[in-house]
């Protein structure tokens, strides 16, 4: 008879587990030996953080505090993107009908909703666990479930509170989830073989240059005159300059590395933008995907803020934040609203570049 080790973070019930496609191991042989890969689970934790790429990106720290404090337990997450969680996420799934109704009918001994959006407040209310942190679907509206997620639950309703928070991001999931935050680094799997060779000159310090803010958030655009005046300048110096960006950007950066002579190879899936990223040695970038992967990969960052409270950004001693000249009067606005100026016309391209050279000096 064989013996099933259904509790084993490896057991899947549907298809062969891992170490069994590839060791040829069972449950137990006949022996009577327990397979040498038998990792006992005893617990089952969800976290929903359905959110944008970066959004799930700065979510990863709080994966070092469930391994730490539930080593056995097995961890499942929820969100739009599965493809960009790390390895140690036992369950990574896709935001589908499927798994929504898979997920409706197990328990779980923690539930941790990190999301406002109305669909993942439902589901957090819908979905069975003992102790449940984060935020609900009552009455048909958005509410933190206890008083640890009120604080974060509140800055999203009223801007002043919002521009007077002094807390990271890190540091407010942290404690909707009851831990303190220790400096605990973003999880980001770098890609095992490199896809492509890139052409780049390492014999020089790799500046990466993402000239997008995607195309909702326009109240983030860093002129394009800028963006020809920071690669250029960048190149004088000696640096190896490489354009950075998506599809929306492709245009954009064609005539950007026409006019400045810097490289540009085209804009790539996730996986393969990850490994263009992490050719570079300093990344210049907005709020932006590209931001959370920048400090995923552990590389030096200048940040270009306006529009967001800059102490919401965890940079880790990566990097600095480099705001406008004048005050932003377009607080969380997708598009400037200031008859007066357009505050992200006031980020001087001297600024950056001592940014970037007092980083790639330290």
């Amino acid at each position: 008879m064989i013996t099933l080790k259904t509790d084993c973070r490896f057991f899947r019930g549907d298809i062969p587990c891992k170490p069994h496609k590839r060791f040829g191991v069972h449950c137990m042989d006949e022996a009577g030996k327990v397979c040498p890969h038998y990792d006992p689970t005893n617990k089952n934790i969800l976290i929903i953080k359905l959110g944008a790429i970066g959004d799930v990106i700065r979510t990863t720290p709080l994966l070092h505090k469930l391994k730490a404090t539930h080593p056995s337990a097995k961890i499942w997450w929820l969100t739009l993107t599965p493809e960009i969680l790390p390895s140690i996420v036992d369950e990574p799934l896709g935001f589908s009908l499927k798994n929504i109704v898979s997920l409706r009918s197990l328990h779980f001994d923690l539930l941790y909703n990190l999301d406002k959006d109305r669909e993942a407040c439902a589901l957090a209310e819908q979905i069975s666990a003992t102790t449940k942190k984060g935020f609900r679907l009552k009455d048909g509206l958005i509410s933190p479930i206890d008083a640890a997620a009120e604080t974060k639950y509140l800055t999203g309703v009223f801007d002043d509170l919002s521009q007077a928070n002094t807390r990271s991001y890190p540091q407010e999931i942290f404690e909707i989830c009851g831990f303190s935050f220790g400096g605990e680094r973003y999880i980001l799997d770098r890609p095992e073989k490199p896809t492509t060779a890139w052409k780049v000159n390492k014999r020089k310090r790799v500046v990466g240059l993402n000239t997008g803010c995607g195309g909702r958030w326009t109240s983030r655009l860093w002129d394009y005159k800028n963006w020809i005046s920071l690669a250029r300048t960048l190149k004088k110096k000696g640096y190896e300059v490489v354009l950075l960006g998506g599809e929306q950007e492709h245009l954009k950066n064609k005539k950007l590395a026409s006019a400045t002579k810097a490289k540009y190879f085209g804009h790539f899936p996730l996986q393969q933008f990850i490994e263009l990223m992490d050719q570079c040695d300093l990344v210049v970038t907005g709020v932006t995907m590209a931001m959370h992967i920048t400090i995923g990969l552990g590389k030096k960052i200048v940040l270009l803020n306006n529009i967001f409270n800059k102490h919401e950004f965890e940079l880790y001693g990566l990097g600095t934040i480099v705001e406008p000249d004048k005050p932003c009067r377009c607080y969380y606005q997708p598009s400037c609203t200031n008859a007066q100026y357009r505050c992200m016309e006031h980020v001087p391209v001297k600024s950056v570049v001592d940014a970037c050279e007092r980083l790639l000096r330290s």
